[in-house]
């Protein structure tokens, strides 16, 4: 056998099983999977309204799974999604400014993008049940 068909003995490539996982790359996946959430809660705010412009009875139903224990778990996830996104995305408009990039900086404001994003989530929800 030839040198150049000689199979080569390389180390297989690092993969999810080797890697640990780091805030910011969590971030990233939870980012992309929230821009996911809000078009998903898009649709979703379509059924809405198109079931308040169809009648009475089709609202009331929709209404009455949104203040089911699912709808209202629905609506919270959609909630933090949306505020979680919101937050991660102005985190990123101050990377892109060139702002944040030291580990110690990107570690501090992804767990600030985490706090606020519960923050906010569970405030709304308060006021949101004291609106019904």
């Amino acid at each position: 056998m030839s040198v150049a068909n000689r199979p080569v003995h390389r180390p297989l490539s690092p993969h999810l099983q080797i890697y640990k996982p780091q805030l910011t790359s969590m971030l990233s996946i939870l980012h992309r999977a929230t821009g996911i959430a809000l078009a998903v809660g898009a649709l979703y705010l379509a059924v809405w309204v198109m079931c308040a412009a169809a009648s009475p009875q089709a609202y009331a139903s929709f209404q009455g799974f949104n203040t089911s224990i699912l709808g209202r778990f629905v609506l919270g996830g959609w909630l933090f999604s949306a505020f979680f996104h919101l937050c991660n995305g102005i985190r990123h408009l101050f990377w892109d400014a060139g702002y944040g990039f030291a580990l110690k900086d990107a570690y501090r404001s992804g767990w600030i993008v985490v706090a606020v994003s519960l923050i906010a989530t569970v405030l709304s929800w308060i006021v949101g049940l004291r609106l019904i």
